[in-house]
């Protein structure tokens, strides 16, 4: 099992499944595909990984959540384990939560909803790249 993953974080599951099938199909033998519903999930799911020697490299988030937004969720990673990339999907966000995680979650990419797989594909080589320099 691989000891690197890719979390990706949304309040609906239909997105957290597209996601998985798609990241698991371009991905699946490098990386582990992590599912969290909420930011308080995901924080709890990469403290799991840390404690397992799993690294989180790359999160995938939504804007748009209950409790927390997805910039803040960012931005709180981002304080941790500066290390991680970052990448926004959502069809909700404004400019200012955008430039908020570009300046201070280290931001890769923003991406729109709906997504396409190919984009998608090609915003996280990009970003995994960044990991291997």
């Amino acid at each position: 099992m691989p000891n690197k993953a890719i979390l990706c974080v949304d309040d609906e599951r239909i997105i957290l499944t597209s996601l998985r099938d798609q990241i698991t199909r371009n991905f699946g033998s490098e990386y582990q595909c992590e599912l969290a519903e909420s930011a308080d999930e995901a924080l709890e799911v990469i403290e799991e990984l840390d404690e397992e020697g799993i690294a989180i490299i790359l999160i995938v988030s939504d804007w748009l959540m209950p409790q927390m937004k997805g910039d803040e969720f960012l931005i709180k990673v981002h304080e941790q384990y500066p290390h991680v990339v970052t990448v926004l999907l959502t069809g909700q966000a404004d400019e200012e939560a955008v430039e908020r995680t570009r300046q201070y979650a280290n931001l890769h990419s923003y991406l729109p909803k709906p997504w396409d797989e190919t984009t998608l594909v090609e915003v996280l080589k990009s970003g995994l790249e960044k990991i291997d320099e």
